[in-house]
């Protein structure tokens, strides 16, 4: 919204970047290339900066901002659907190790184009604006970049205000809205990590919204994002799958929020239709889940099952339109954990039930 671009290193350095700290030995999946370093010189945004060489998408960036500008002398690239570079193109020279992720969430084009600093450092700004077929896949692509295989509890991004939903962290931002996802990255080859977390903070919290005010389409979230309950929602802690959601082959679209309480760690799934007989379809895949038991007396039908033999207890139920669940965080619950243990930081089956039962009836 959370693939991995040139090479594994440079993918590395932009997780850490992004998290709140590197607690991870594993590169981040898709992190956009680094801006290509240049001498610039004091003064070069007087002129007001550079033009956005692509009509379609000309109105959504400005050409200054927080003593940046678009690179007078800089290039725009158009990936897809109007430009000069073809999809193939993508995969080779822009989304290189994840280019199938993109593309099977509906890709159509990606604009790139550079910001420099008009002080003459040699900070600059690079930004990828992906345009998708949909809201949907936008959306499953901003939520995979901001969770990107981390629990959001311990490495989320900030949360800013920015389009639909904004991402911002040490020298890395997202912005979602409608059909479009922009990533964006600052660079400083001169600056301490201390010092790039400050400019980055300062020069990102003023160039991201201002990219999603801009950008066009709805700013509502998927219906069955909207739909999960807001509270005890773990800040950007939603991951939005445009099929299968949790894995289910056939499930279709839906979502999984991220939730704590206290102690507890648990997560929703959340899948809304058009029709019953749509949520009826999804419903039932998770019955055929092996070793799925229905429970009775929770909305129009419920199943209890275990994910992927990895232990984690999911109870999912329907009522109408709607097919909700609950289950247990993965991300805290290892397979070798005892059952003392488990007990605190996971619900309880009479705790899922209640707590889905009052989901189902709002």
């Amino acid at each position: 919204m959370k693939g991995v671009l040139r090479t594994s290193i440079v993918a590395l350095a932009l997780t850490c970047s992004l998290l709140s700290g590197c607690n991870k030995d594993k590169p981040s999946e898709g992190a956009a290339p680094p801006p290509v370093e240049s001498v610039i010189k004091p003064g070069a945004c007087a002129g007001g900066g550079g033009q956005v060489a692509d009509t379609v998408s000309a109105g959504f960036f400005p050409r200054q901002s927080g003593g940046y500008c678009i690179d007078p002398n800089g290039e725009t690239r158009v990936f897809g659907e109007g430009g000069k570079l073809s999809m193939d193109a993508i995969c080779t020279e822009a989304f290189d190790g994840e280019c199938e992720v993109y593309k099977g969430l509906g890709l159509k084009r990606v604009v790139q184009l550079r910001y420099i600093d008009g002080a003459g450092s040699p900070g600059s700004i690079e930004i990828y604006l992906s345009q998708f077929g949909n809201a949907d896949g936008a959306y499953g692509m901003f939520t995979k970049r901001v969770i990107a295989d981390s629990d959001p509890v311990e490495a989320a991004p900030r949360k800013i205000d920015a389009g639909g939903q904004g991402a911002l962290g040490t020298g890395r931002g997202y912005v979602w809205k409608g059909s479009y996802l922009a990533e964006i990255q600052y660079a400083n080859e001169q600056e301490t990590p201390a010092q790039m977390k400050a400019s980055s903070a300062r020069i990102l919290s003023l160039l991201a919204p201002d990219i999603g005010r801009r950008l066009p389409g709805p700013d509502t979230l998927p219906a069955s994002a909207a739909r999960l309950p807001p509270d005890k929602l773990v800040p950007l802690g939603i991951l939005y799958a445009a099929k299968d959601v949790l894995g289910v082959e056939g499930a279709g679209p839906g979502a999984t929020g991220f939730y704590k309480d206290g102690e507890k760690r648990y997560r929703i799934l959340s899948i809304v239709r058009d029709d019953v007989d749509q949520a009826k379809d999804a419903f039932k895949t998770f019955a055929r889940q092996r070793g799925a038991v229905e429970e009775r007396g929770i909305g129009d039908g419920a199943y209890r099952f275990v994910s992927h033999g990895s232990k984690l207890e999911w109870i999912v139920a329907r009522a109408g339109k709607t097919v909700l669940g609950i289950g247990d965080e993965e991300y805290v619950v290892p397979l070798s954990m005892p059952a003392a243990e488990r007990e605190k930081i996971c619900l309880s089956k009479e705790d899922k039930v209640t707590r889905l039962k009052a989901l189902l009836s709002k």
